[in-house]
């Protein structure tokens, strides 16, 4: 099973096409990976960064259990690696520092350039959470097979998915990717969500977190596979609990705020 799986740039999808986009690097405990410019016809570089700027071997990924390490080859350049899923927090790795962990489960590594800056993203779905129910010394550690972080944006597009079955059973609706933005939007952290931002987070979801097997992607319509998705990835959250009653709190009120007029 993958620790981490990497997507580089791509000319020509600016901001990337989600985890579930073709050339993704899957990469394993032990597995190593460097970027930079590379050379022509050399394959030892295994993520391409094509800026005159950026050394032809900048740096490496190395994935470890539930996380990774970059090392940064550069002797004047610091790295920053951002968390996506937080509120400006980044990383920074300075020249020549080797192995330093990242603990963010949603990165952006950004080298500058001469463009002004480059940037690959790294998701670690396979973050480990502590099980309430292990007890130290009880031998190995048991790794629940669906590791969802409840704090992450994904887990609060996943409840807005199930939120119509949870309230009613019988109600077969989904909403769709631009109706879980609208819920969601009253949140501050959802305030600049987009139905496109939406559909990411599905296919992480599905491909990574939940590892469904929803067809061949390649060959119906790009609405009917996010439908198929949508309906799978309900489907198994309420049939296991990962998302259940409880986690309709997460959800902004449906309250509509009543308006105070002034008297006369």
């Amino acid at each position: 099973m993958e620790t981490i799986i990497v997507q580089p740039p791509d000319p020509s999808r600016p901001g990337g096409d989600g985890p579930a986009g073709n050339g993704l690097l899957r990469m394993g405990p032990g597995d190593v990976a460097d970027f930079g410019r590379g050379v022509p016809g050399d394959k030892e570089v295994s993520i391409v960064l094509p800026d005159p700027g950026i050394s032809r071997r900048a740096g490496r990924l190395e994935a470890a259990e539930d996380y990774w390490r970059l090392s940064n080859f550069s002797r004047g350049t610091a790295y920053a690696v951002e968390n996506l899923e937080g509120a400006g927090e980044y990383i920074s790795v300075a020249p020549g520092r080797l192995g330093a962990p990242v603990p963010f489960e949603f990165s952006r590594v950004v080298l500058p350039a001469l463009s002004g800056t480059v940037a690959f993203k790294v998701f670690a779905p396979q973050h480990a959470y502590l099980d309430g129910r292990s007890s130290p010394g009880a031998g190995d550690s048991t790794v629940h097979p669906y590791a969802l972080d409840a704090t992450a944006k994904y887990f609060l597009v996943l409840v807005a998915l199930c939120e119509p079955r949870l309230r009613d059973p019988s109600d077969g609706a989904l909403p769709s990717a631009g109706d879980v933005a609208e819920r969601l939007r009253p949140l501050e952290s959802c305030r600049g969500l987009t139905r496109s931002a939406v559909n990411y987070h599905i296919d992480y979801l599905a491909f990574a977190k939940l590892r469904l097997d929803v067809g061949d992607r390649s060959g119906a319509d790009g609405s009917a596979r996010t439908g198929a998705k949508r309906v799978r990835l309900v489907s198994l959250a309420l049939r296991f609990g990962l998302v259940r009653e409880e986690h309709l709190a997460l959800l902004p009120s449906r309250r509509r705020p009543v308006l105070q007029t002034s008297g006369a």
